[in-house]
């Protein structure tokens, strides 16, 4: 097996894995009453973790094996492979609008992607790396008060989803920062980068379990997706000096692609905030008429107007054969 298949095998593989973990929080968070960020009682949520570990052991596999071009993109096809796992594990079927919302975001995230070129790339300084943990946690806290003031419950989960992604996406750039400056002779020498590493992956994760309760699969998880490589990517265009490739032209495609992935997040978010119509309940049924009564009312009798709310219904001595409700007059909504 060449090197190349090897690596498109693992990608796949990898965006598998972070499909089921993704499908396993949401399952948790759907059925959890307890913490929303750390549910730590539960064994499903300890199985999501291990899946979100596998994963990422697998995506850093694909990236010794193959160029970074390949293996990014790929990895956006996490959303692809939740919508169908989903449908088959356990009965949760997207609609049209979710499918064309997670298309968009993928094509777009994986043009974006395959855009970024590597090459000439600098180390980050201790500076760079002290400056960029604190303005990625600055900005995780301004998202994580701004999802608790927002009301609508999607619309805060896509909050803290990005929250997570902009996590995420900072814990891939100190990852590549330790790999590179790491040494066999001093293996301790990048504990501060380690440090700051397993604090933004802890953030990620206990954020992105809370994404999910009250916003389903799709929204929260394609956030995640899109947020946590187009920050690594914008921060690697920044401070390690990468650029897109064909210069003018690969940047203004790098632009399209960028929005159209906003795009498949919009749609994503829409689908989620739209909420069909309640059916008619046997309550709000037009009441007919019993025992041959008219539609006029009882006994032939003018049609009153209907009260919602304040009407007495009381036992009616005698055995009717039919229901009597007797009316009295008294307030009604604050009425004489």
């Amino acid at each position: 097996m060449s090197p190349l298949l090897l690596s498109v095998i693992l990608a796949l593989v990898s965006a598998v894995a972070y499909a089921a973990a993704a499908i396993v929080q949401e399952r948790v968070a759907a059925s959890a009453t307890g913490p929303r960020y750390a549910p730590l009682r539960s064994p499903a949520w300890w199985g999501s973790v291990l899946l979100n570990g596998v994963g990422a052991t697998l995506h850093v596999a694909a990236l010794a094996y193959g160029p970074l071009s390949l293996v990014q993109p790929l990895g956006a096809l996490t959303i692809v492979f939740a919508l169908p796992m989903a449908a088959l594990f356990v009965g949760r079927r997207a609609g049209s609008r979710a499918w064309r919302g997670a298309l968009m975001a993928t094509v777009g995230l994986a043009g974006l992607l395959s855009l970024t070129s590597g090459a000439e790339t600098r180390s980050l300084t201790d500076g760079d790396r002290w400056l960029l943990a604190g303005c990625t946690f600055a900005v995780v806290a301004a998202l994580f008060t701004a999802a608790h003031l927002i009301g609508r419950s999607v619309l805060r989960s896509v909050v803290l989803a990005a929250a997570a992604g902009v996590a995420f996406g900072i814990a891939s750039v100190f990852t590549k920062a330790v790999a590179e400056e790491w040494t066999p002779d001093a293996p301790l020498a990048e504990w501060t980068g380690l440090l700051v590493l397993s604090a933004l992956a802890v953030t990620g994760l206990l954020l992105s379990q809370a994404s999910y309760r009250g916003a389903g699969l799709a929204a929260p998880l394609a956030t995640v997706t899109v947020v946590n490589p187009v920050v690594a990517a914008a921060v690697g265009l920044t401070l390690f000096g990468e650029s897109f490739r064909y210069g003018t032209a690969g940047t203004v495609a790098a632009l399209i692609c960028g929005a159209v992935a906003a795009g498949g997040l919009v749609q994503l978010t829409l689908d989620r905030m739209t909420v069909p119509a309640p059916s008619p309940s046997a309550s709000d049924a037009p009441r007919e008429p019993q025992s041959g009564r008219g539609p006029t009312g009882s006994d032939g009798d003018a049609p009153r107007p209907e009260i919602g709310q304040g009407v007495d219904v009381g036992a009616v001595p005698g055995t009717r054969p039919y229901l009597e409700v007797e009316v009295r007059s008294r307030a009604v909504a604050g009425r004489p």
